[in-house]
């Protein structure tokens, strides 16, 4: 199939790399002209603007849009409207809200052309190892650039989950699950770094735990990776960004009275680790001196 990547960063350009072996015309393009020229250099067809991606398509054309969510993918969807016409396919690969993807859809289908929301999770491996696709849209539309899906994701890897929004929804909670995952095993690596009499190798520990224990996983291996060339992660700063789908899978389930209380948690510890000195620490030091005359650090 012929299908035009817009986005080149890690994952758009890993996509793009994945699609062209697997025997895909790609188009790529991307704002950094230096990213379109090294996925040139490895097979694919360069565009200097969205509309030279467009032209480079035969009909119907496939789109694929793989950057930030919100403004820079609005961006890109406004710049691509008068392109676009009846029978094209859109695919917004990247981590959009799945409320703006509903409306989008209700929008392209209004002129002809479908959307489709491609909730995409395989992070830097995926090149190598294959994109889990969860894919939410018009059934048609999957079927026509099902070939598409099915080189990205390994066996059993992709899947038509539901309509518009469903897509995106599933890798928002993916994500939210994630959150949570990442927390537990944090806290629990710390609890055994403390245990400095026991002098335990994380290292080991993460290798062992992935041979036969009920808490192996792909991100245990990830660990083990991490600890094998860091064994108590000097070079790391503690510090934890959220990229949004924390937060909206929690907005998400106060709205429908879901109780996500683990993945909560793990949204707002990742608020603690950005900050130096808390006001809330401050306060309770200082009501424990005032109540029980406990001693305080001084700033």
């Amino acid at each position: 199939m012929h299908v035009g990547m817009i986005g080149l960063g890690r994952m758009g350009a890993a996509m793009s790399e994945r699609l062209r072996k697997q025997k895909h015309k790609v188009v790529v393009y991307d704002r950094n002209a230096a990213r379109v020229k090294a996925a040139v250099k490895k097979g694919a067809r360069g565009a200097g603007s969205l509309g030279q991606v467009i032209q480079q398509l035969p009909s119907p054309r496939v789109v694929w849009i793989m950057v930030p969510a919100g403004g820079p993918t609005a961006a890109v969807l406004r710049g691509l409207e008068s392109h676009l016409q009846a029978g094209d396919i859109v695919i917004d690969g990247g981590n959009s809200y799945y409320r703006d993807s509903v409306e989008r859809a209700r929008t392209f289908k209004q002129a002809g052309i479908y959307f489709l929301d491609a909730g995409v999770s395989g992070g830097v491996w995926g090149l190598k190892e294959g994109y889990c696709l969860m894919v939410g849209g018009e059934k048609a539309a999957f079927q026509k650039v099902e070939p598409l899906f099915r080189a990205l994701a390994p066996k059993d890897g992709y899947a038509h989950v539901g309509p518009s929004g469903a897509g995106h929804f599933a890798k928002m909670v993916h994500n939210g699950i994630e959150y949570g995952m990442l927390q537990a095993y944090g806290e629990g690596f710390e609890l055994l770094a403390a245990a400095e009499e026991f002098k335990l190798d994380l290292h080991q520990l993460a290798d062992l735990w992935n041979h036969g224990s009920v808490i192996r996983s792909w991100l245990l291996e990830l660990a083990a990776s991490a600890l094998r060339k860091d064994r108590r992660l000097r070079k790391i700063r503690g510090y934890v960004e959220d990229s949004g789908e924390g937060r909206w899978t929690i907005e998400d389930a106060v709205a429908r009275a879901v109780p996500v209380t683990a993945i909560a948690h793990s949204l707002f510890a990742r608020f603690a680790t950005r900050q130096k000195d808390s006001f809330s620490a401050k306060l309770i030091a200082a009501l424990r001196q005032e109540f029980g005359g406990h001693a305080v650090k001084k700033g």
